[in-house]
């Protein structure tokens, strides 16, 4: 399997871990009565669910994303010549029509 895709599989497992942890913890917590909500109805597995695989599609999205920009080579800074500032002389005119 390419390293891509395996660093994409691990890290959208681990998004989604995060996730169930998360809304665990919503629902633990009764974070905006949404424990109170999911616990009580009979459709509680279902949001729930619908809950975890939402949470999942983000925390994965972002969790893959900062481990794409973690490969980035680092910086050593610029690699060019020297800058060396040039003097430009500007002159302004007044147009026709302008006030001041």
């Amino acid at each position: 399997m390419p390293q891509l895709i395996r660093l994409y599989i691990t890290q959208v497992a681990f998004g989604f871990g995060v996730a169930a942890a998360f809304v665990f913890a919503l629902v633990a917590l009764d974070v905006a009565g949404i424990g109170h909500l999911v616990m009580g109805s009979d459709m509680g597995l279902v949001a729930a669910l619908m809950l975890w695989v939402f949470h999942g599609v983000v925390f994965a999205g972002v969790q893959f994303a900062i481990a794409v920009m973690a490969l980035a080579e680092d910086d050593a800074g610029p690699r060019g010549g020297k800058l060396i500032p040039i003097r430009v002389e500007v002159t302004a005119t007044k147009r026709p029509g302008m006030r001041r």
